[in-house]
């Protein structure tokens, strides 16, 4: 299944290292990325796939809010399909 990540929050060395690593450690794979920094904050939009990984994908969600708080950011995951509805005219 393909999903998006969405990371955001006070810019800083490692956030890409740190949230490609947790992605990896899952055998979540990334499709494309896109990243930016709006004057001190960091977002980056990531399509990833999510087949290989053992876990559902509520349970990434916790995964990646958690690692957010710890690094101060807002990391988020949203099915493919979920977030294409959400975001059509």
């Amino acid at each position: 299944m393909k999903a998006i990540v969405t990371v955001i929050g006070k810019d800083r060395v490692g956030i890409t290292a740190s949230v490609c690593s947790l992605l990896a450690q899952h055998n979540i794979n990334i499709l494309d990325i896109t990243q930016t920094v709006l004057q001190e904050f960091f977002t980056m939009v990531m399509l990833v796939d999510t087949s290989a990984c053992q876990k559902s994908i509520g349970d990434l969600a916790g995964i990646l809010e958690q690692a957010g708080q710890e690094q101060g950011l807002s990391i988020r995951i949203q099915r493919e399909d979920i977030f294409n509805a959400m975001h059509r005219i």
